[in-house]
């Protein structure tokens, strides 16, 4: 079985992680995977931004963890990224870190959908209680949008996270899914099927089936990540994963490597992982 890589792995760098990236390609490696990826938190400009991501000084640190995993697991392809927080006016930062390493995919992704609340945050969940699910779910889709059509990213990271704590996208909010959709298929930016939504209150995958299925109808591609930020949860629920990409309608999914995607078919088996006992 040639399944489909984990590309959204983190590192106890980004101070919310467990597990050295030698134990995740160890773990991913007793489960069957070939392929894996690295896409811990981008820092930002200050440090002092918020407190769960990479400091700068982290970045060369996290670069030789990878490189050990490498070295430490050969047998599984081991891909290195990052997971960038797309906030407006950062763009010229993305760009900086784009030139410190020949990454092989970004992931973008938005948690802030104003400058001081990320939305799915346990320790800001108690914004919620005051604010318009709507207007949050506008907000945060705008960014969303802009982050596709910024060309700067490879991959939108979990695309429907403000349901984290169980408030559902409003039906008001179709039209942005559709312009989100076109514009990432214009700039050739895929999306993650992200199994963690199901260690989450909202008990569902990030996205649900009926946004998966507006993104397959309007061309854009799929990876497949478990935002895991232990060991255990690398290819988490890889089965229910791929059941939800195919009832979505799609038959493919892409590998990234160097920034380039190449399309693979999607594997007709669907159990789990070797050594998979759940998450």
């Amino acid at each position: 079985m040639d399944w489909p890589p984990d590309y959204h792995m983190h590192t106890p760098l980004c101070r919310h992680a467990t597990g050295t990236p030698v134990a995740y390609a160890r773990q991913a490696r007793a489960r069957g995977l070939r392929e894996i990826g690295f896409a811990d938190h981008a820092p930002m400009p200050r440090d002092d931004f918020d407190d769960w991501r990479m400091r700068q000084a982290d970045l060369d640190v996290y670069l030789r963890d990878v490189e050990a995993a490498r070295q430490a697991v050969p047998e599984v392809v081991i891909r290195i990224g990052l997971e960038v927080d797309y906030l407006p006016g950062m763009e010229e930062w993305i760009r900086d870190l784009m030139r410190r390493h020949p990454w092989d995919y970004l992931i973008g992704s938005v948690h802030y959908v104003t400058d001081d609340w990320a939305v799915d945050n346990p320790h800001q969940q108690a914004r919620w209680n005051t604010a318009e699910p709507v207007q949050v779910w506008q907000a945060y889709l705008e960014r969303l949008i802009a982050a596709a059509g910024s060309g700067l990213f490879d991959v939108l990271g979990h695309v429907d996270l403000p349901k984290k704590f169980g408030h559902a996208p409003p039906p008001e909010c179709a039209p942005l899914w559709d312009t989100l959709f076109t514009t990432a298929r214009r700039t050739g930016c895929a999306i993650e099927i992200n199994t963690a939504g199901l260690r989450k209150a909202c008990r569902e995958m990030y996205p649900s089936l009926p946004i998966l299925r507006a993104a397959c109808r309007a061309g854009v591609p799929i990876v497949f990540g478990s935002d895991a930020h232990a060991p255990e949860e690398v290819a988490a629920d890889w089965s229910a994963a791929l059941a939800l990409a195919r009832a979505a309608g799609y038959r493919q999914y892409v590998r990234l490597a160097g920034r380039r995607a190449e399309p693979r078919d999607l594997p007709a088996d669907s159990a789990e992982p070797a050594g998979f006992q759940g998450a």
